[in-house]
């Protein structure tokens, strides 16, 4: 009964009342929710103190590089919004494949042309590769991540649904810090975990990282011929064949049934074009090495399906996806690297009626919504939540659907 009348009494303030304390109850609901949530990861960083210590981490390390650690329970919503799974590919490869980044890898081959070529020397990978994985994990250096890797796994370590995987690089962490490889403060990356150029899991720096300055230590945030041999070696151990590519675009013939196909169901070239597949172009499938190297066997991997871009992948390209197991990561990796050799966009346009944009043109968008009077903060071509919001704002009033999305047709609209 008292519940129900103060539903009652509530409901008869006015809007502005009401508004403002909603807004309180709201606010007071958000302060219990984080104190409660930062009890909870208190509680849950003294457990892990006695299993760090079982894999490694001695007890003055795990005080000294947990003290006055506290949770950012706004990781936990990231987990869930992976652009490799929830973005169209057009889009993905869009931003992350462009004139830009083709334009800025071709300077890192040249500035570190002596670098890469004793890197490929010894791990058997060539630069275009290399630099093609650090281009799109950092842009080259430029954006390592923001996030303390401490206080972003140990956060993933106490919530969220895989506490036992981040547990694993959460303690490999503070090894990582307890060897002095990179100073803590230095010791940034994704909210996930991956840092340095080329975005390795602290894990993944344990076993495979490469100290190639010769300094004694391992360092994937400062130290370029560190970060680039530690890939080079990364994609050498998970099968990399310098004999071979990555793979090839296409062309189908029409009608071709594409199920049950994909890049894990390798069958032989002459099988591929027995069946009526040519190179993009329209000439004959290389059977005897040329442009495919070594390739014998190859997957027929559709992205898009049947109407988009088609590729024949080898092996080589499941090295690269190791790296990131997402499909659209590694085709954009792929392409990156043909595109750092000079070759062209793919032949077949992606099945839309409004493509992707380039870094630039998401920051020409970001302009032409600031100068409506959005607030977007600042320009910088990444389409965050200010800028989706000024995005549907626009859709809505020129009458187009309404999902936050940028594409083509939007851009088109604004300018």
């Amino acid at each position: 009964m008292l519940a129900m009348f103060r539903l009652i009494s509530i409901s008869c303030l006015p809007r502005a009342q009401l508004h403002r304390f909603i807004c309180m109850l709201a606010t007071a609901a958000a302060m219990a929710t984080s104190a409660w949530g930062q009890t909870e990861f208190q509680q849950c960083l003294s457990g892990l103190r006695n299993p760090a210590k079982a894999a490694g981490v001695k007890e003055d390390s795990f005080a000294r590089f947990t003290h006055g650690l506290t949770a950012d329970m706004g990781i936990l919503d990231k987990m869930n919004n992976q652009p490799e799974f929830r973005m169209p590919i057009w889009d993905y490869l869009a931003a992350l494949v462009d004139n830009e980044r083709v334009a800025e890898g071709q300077a890192q081959l040249a500035k570190h042309h002596d670098l890469l070529d004793k890197v490929a020397a010894q791990y058997g990978v060539d630069p275009a590769t290399v630099v093609a994985v650090w281009g799109v994990e950092s842009n080259f250096g430029q954006t390592l991540g923001k996030y303390q890797l401490t206080q972003a796994l140990g956060t993933l370590s106490c919530f969220g649904s895989r506490q036992n995987y981040f547990r694993g690089e959460f303690y490999a962490t503070l090894r990582i810090l307890q060897a002095g490889h990179i100073e803590p403060e230095r010791l940034v990356g994704s909210w996930a975990g991956a840092f340095g150029h080329t975005q390795f899991m602290p894990t993944t720096f344990e076993r495979l990282a490469q100290d190639f300055d010769g300094d004694g230590r391992r360092d994937l945030m400062d130290s370029v011929p560190d970060a680039l041999a530690s890939t080079a070696y990364f994609l050498s151990k998970a099968g990399w064949n310098s004999a071979q590519v990555w793979g090839f675009e296409v062309k189908l013939p029409v009608g071709t049934d594409v199920s049950g196909e994909g890049r894990k169901t390798k069958r032989p070239l002459n099988e591929w074009a027995a069946r009526g597949l040519t190179q993009v172009d329209g000439s004959a499938l290389p059977l005897n090495g040329g442009p495919a190297g070594l390739m014998i066997t190859a997957g027929l991997m559709t992205p898009a399906g049947a109407k988009g871009p088609a590729f024949l992948v080898s092996r080589n390209f499941d090295a690269i996806y190791s790296y990131n197991a997402a499909e659209s990561y590694g085709l954009a990796i792929a392409h990156l690297s043909d595109r750092l050799r000079g070759a062209g966009p793919f032949s077949t346009p992606w099945p839309t009626d409004d493509a992707g944009l380039s870094r630039a043109e998401r920051r020409e968008v970001q302009n032409l919504l600031s100068g409506r009077g959005h607030d977007i903060g600042e320009i910088d071509g990444v389409l965050g939540d200010k800028s989706r919001i000024a995005i549907k704002a626009e859709q809505s009033r020129l009458s187009h659907e309404v999902n936050g999305r940028a594409g083509q047709k939007l851009l088109r609209a604004l300018r």
